[in-house]
Protein backbone atom coordinates (compact mmCIF):
# COMPACT_ATOMS: atom_id res chain seq x y z
CA UNK A 1 0.00 0.00 0.00
CA UNK A 2 0.95 3.69 -0.51
CA UNK A 3 1.70 6.25 1.62
CA UNK A 4 -1.26 7.90 0.56
CA UNK A 5 -3.21 4.70 1.05
CA UNK A 6 -2.24 4.40 4.52
CA UNK A 7 -2.73 7.66 5.28
CA UNK A 8 -6.15 7.00 4.21
CA UNK A 9 -6.88 4.09 5.93
CA UNK A 10 -5.68 6.00 8.99
CA UNK A 11 -7.73 9.20 8.78
CA UNK A 12 -10.82 6.98 8.28
CA UNK A 13 -10.04 4.90 11.24
CA UNK A 14 -9.02 8.15 13.21
CA UNK A 15 -12.53 9.96 12.64
CA UNK A 16 -14.89 6.61 13.44
CA UNK A 17 -12.34 5.93 16.30
CA UNK A 18 -12.65 9.60 17.67
CA UNK A 19 -16.40 10.33 16.81
CA UNK A 20 -17.20 6.49 18.77
CA UNK A 21 -15.43 8.06 21.80
CA UNK A 22 -17.32 11.31 21.30
CA UNK A 23 -20.48 10.01 21.97
CA UNK A 24 -19.28 7.58 24.11
CA UNK A 25 -17.57 9.62 26.74
CA UNK A 26 -20.25 12.58 26.50
CA UNK A 27 -23.21 11.21 26.13
CA UNK A 28 -23.36 7.48 26.99
CA UNK A 29 -21.20 7.69 30.07
CA UNK A 30 -22.99 10.45 31.73
CA UNK A 31 -26.09 8.77 30.78
CA UNK A 32 -25.86 5.37 32.27
CA UNK A 33 -24.48 7.05 35.34
CA UNK A 34 -26.91 9.88 35.60
CA UNK A 35 -28.90 7.87 38.45
CA UNK A 36 -25.63 8.75 41.05
CA UNK A 37 -26.04 12.80 40.74
CA UNK A 38 -29.42 13.25 39.67
CA UNK A 39 -32.63 12.05 41.24
CA UNK A 40 -34.52 12.76 38.01
CA UNK A 41 -36.85 9.98 36.63
CA UNK A 42 -35.85 9.33 33.32
CA UNK A 43 -32.53 8.58 34.86
CA UNK A 44 -33.44 6.56 37.81
CA UNK A 45 -31.38 2.73 37.44
CA UNK A 46 -33.33 0.00 35.92
CA UNK A 47 -35.59 1.88 34.66
CA UNK A 48 -35.26 5.57 32.59
CA UNK A 49 -35.22 5.86 29.24
CA UNK A 50 -32.30 8.32 29.81
CA UNK A 51 -30.38 5.12 31.83
CA UNK A 52 -31.27 2.62 29.15
CA UNK A 53 -29.99 5.15 26.33
CA UNK A 54 -26.93 5.30 27.82
CA UNK A 55 -26.39 1.91 29.42
CA UNK A 56 -26.83 0.78 25.66
CA UNK A 57 -24.58 3.59 24.18
CA UNK A 58 -22.07 1.90 26.45
CA UNK A 59 -22.44 -1.94 26.29
CA UNK A 60 -22.38 -1.52 22.20
CA UNK A 61 -20.44 1.33 21.75
CA UNK A 62 -18.22 0.83 24.21
CA UNK A 63 -17.27 -2.84 22.37
CA UNK A 64 -17.34 -1.35 19.00
CA UNK A 65 -14.64 1.22 20.26
CA UNK A 66 -12.23 -1.24 22.02
CA UNK A 67 -12.38 -3.31 18.95
CA UNK A 68 -12.05 -0.25 16.38
CA UNK A 69 -9.14 1.28 18.51
CA UNK A 70 -7.01 -2.01 17.93
CA UNK A 71 -7.83 -1.13 14.34
CA UNK A 72 -6.54 2.52 14.22
CA UNK A 73 -3.58 1.41 16.42
CA UNK A 74 -2.43 -0.52 13.72
CA UNK A 75 -3.12 1.53 11.44
CA UNK A 76 -1.16 4.47 13.12
CA UNK A 77 1.60 2.07 13.62
CA UNK A 78 2.05 0.96 9.59
CA UNK A 79 1.75 4.73 8.67
CA UNK A 80 4.22 5.70 11.56
CA UNK A 81 6.34 3.15 10.18
CA UNK A 82 6.01 4.28 6.33
CA UNK A 83 6.32 7.41 7.11
CA UNK A 84 9.37 7.56 8.65
CA UNK A 85 7.57 9.31 12.35
CA UNK A 86 9.55 9.72 15.23
CA UNK A 87 8.93 7.04 17.70
CA UNK A 88 7.46 9.47 20.24
CA UNK A 89 5.38 11.35 17.91
CA UNK A 90 3.82 7.56 17.49
CA UNK A 91 3.51 7.04 20.54
CA UNK A 92 1.58 10.29 21.45
CA UNK A 93 -0.19 9.72 18.25
CA UNK A 94 -1.60 6.18 19.40
CA UNK A 95 -2.71 7.50 23.12
CA UNK A 96 -4.50 10.08 21.89
CA UNK A 97 -7.22 7.43 20.30
CA UNK A 98 -8.06 7.61 24.00
CA UNK A 99 -8.75 11.15 24.71
CA UNK A 100 -12.22 12.27 23.46
CA UNK A 101 -11.71 15.24 21.44
CA UNK A 102 -7.75 15.05 21.15
CA UNK A 103 -8.00 12.19 18.63
CA UNK A 104 -8.89 14.86 16.33
CA UNK A 105 -5.88 17.06 16.99
CA UNK A 106 -3.69 14.11 16.71
CA UNK A 107 -5.26 12.89 12.98
CA UNK A 108 -4.62 16.51 12.11
CA UNK A 109 -1.24 16.61 13.55
CA UNK A 110 0.09 13.51 11.88
CA UNK A 111 -1.70 14.00 8.32
CA UNK A 112 0.16 17.29 8.66
CA UNK A 113 3.80 15.61 8.86
CA UNK A 114 2.58 12.49 6.87
CA UNK A 115 1.74 15.03 3.34
CA UNK A 116 5.47 16.36 4.21
CA UNK A 117 6.55 13.27 3.55
CA UNK A 118 4.95 12.53 0.53
CA UNK A 119 5.84 15.26 -0.94
CA UNK A 120 9.01 14.99 -0.10
CA UNK A 121 9.29 11.49 -1.38
CA UNK A 122 7.39 13.06 -5.00
CA UNK A 123 10.17 15.44 -5.25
Amino acid sequence: MSLSGNLLAYRIMATIVGVLLVVLCLIGLPLHYGYLVSDAAWLAKDSGAGWQLGSDISEYLGVAHGWLYMIFLLTAFLLSRKAAWPMPFTIVTALCGTVPVLSFWAEHRATKLTRVAIEASAA
